[in-house]
This record gives structure tokens, sequence and C-alpha cells, in this order.
């Protein structure tokens, strides 16, 4: 039986070919997806906190207990961005903390001047740039301070220089918050150089409704 144990503070990297079930395994993590079977998933967001066995919430049917878990503790990064086209950055930024209810003042402006796009601000997301558009997702992803950062192929779409910086920007907040970070990627040296722990991802099709994952140690 396959099995994962992602410890926290860790930056890891599922590296595979597209097409390989990488952004799957990603959306089972973050507790989007509901797999055919599950034997064992618990979910601990905080130091010697209370452990959630998902698996349980995914038998019992309770949707809204998993989106209470996701949209507190969990931060996720589209590879294409995903914001909304008529938000300007500000309210994108604000949107996760919104949706919870949480203060939203200066929150903006902090992540924004973090992340180098204080003065994209009040635009929309159509007026920036790819490489700009995938920091604000970033900022977005991490303004209502969860626990673990999941991003899908966060630098597919911008150029390899853009590629470094949106990478190396990333893994600096990541550790200085003491984040865990979930990366999928096809960018094995990328994510070597960004110094994730490398793991291999494939995926085979076994039915119509289920999947074998297999994850193995990727070679340096």
């Amino acid at each position: 039986m396959p099995s994962l144990d992602i410890r926290r503070g860790a930056k890891l990297a599922f590296i595979g070919e597209s097409g390989s079930g990488k952004s799957t395994l990603l959306e089972l993590l973050a507790m989007i997806l509901k797999p055919t079977a599950s034997t064992r998933f618990e979910f601990c967001p905080a130091p010697d906190g209370e452990r959630h066995d998902v698996s349980a919430i995914w038998q019992s049917e309770r949707p809204d207990a998993l989106s209470n878990l996701r949209s507190r503790h969990i931060g996720y990064v589209l590879q294409y961005g995903g914001l909304l086209p008529y938000l300007n950055i500000r309210e994108n930024i604000d949107l996760s903390r919104r949706l919870l209810h949480r203060e939203t003042e200066g929150v903006a402006e902090h992540w924004a001047a973090r992340l180098d796009i204080a003065a994209q601000l009040d635009k929309l997301p159509a007026e920036l740039s790819v490489g700009q558009r995938q920091r604000v997702a970033i900022a977005r992803a991490l303004a209502h301070d969860p626990a673990v950062l999941i991003a899908d192929e966060p630098t597919a779409s911008v150029d390899p220089l853009n590629a470094e910086r949106i990478m190396g920007l990333m893994v600096d907040l990541v550790d200085d918050l003491g984040l865990t970070l979930i990366v999928a990627s096809h960018a094995h040296r990328l994510m070597k150089e960004a110094g994730h722990e490398m793991i291999d991802h494939r995926v085979e099709a076994t039915s119509a409704r289920s999947m074998h994952v297999s994850v193995s140690r990727a070679e340096a």
C-alpha cells in the first residue's frame, strides 16, 4: 500500500511529466478530491495541535468539515494563478481572509511589498504580466496565514528567469514563516536548486473509478 508522510516545515516536490497525475495528487492532499478508498489520512496543521482524521471525515460525507480545514489551513497556488478577473489585485489578495471573516486592513499591502507587486494593487489581473499574476496568487494563498502552501506547476507559465525568481520568493517566504510547501512540477533542476525534497510520481489507472499512486524518492 503506497504511503506518504509529510513532516511540518518540509519542502516537497512531486516530479513527473504532464498527465502523470500530479495535480490529482495535490487535490487529494488538499482535500478537494475524495479518493475511492482511504485507509489513513491524518492532518495536523498546528504544532502539538489536534489531529484531524480526514479519512473518517470523507467516510462521514461531511464536506463542510473539509472545507473548513482547507480554508483555514491550506493556501493553494494554481498553475495559471486563478485570480478573479473582476477584482483588483488588492481585492484578490484579501479574498482568502474575507471568506474567513478576518480583518484585511494592511494585509494586501504587506504581502504586495514582500512579493514586489506593491505598485499593482489597484490594477486588474489582465493589466499584469504572467509573472506578476503568479506573485499575486502566492500573496493570496498566504494572506490567511495557512500552515501548508500547495502549488500546482507555479512556474510552468513563465520564462526560466521569472521561474527562478518566483520559486526563490516562494521558498524564502515559507522558510521565514515555517510553513510546509508541497509543489507539483516537471522542472527537476529548478526544484533541486530550490532545495526541495523530490519525489517521483506516477499514476497507473486500474479502473474507471480508481488509480494506483506510486511515489518514490527521485534521484538527485
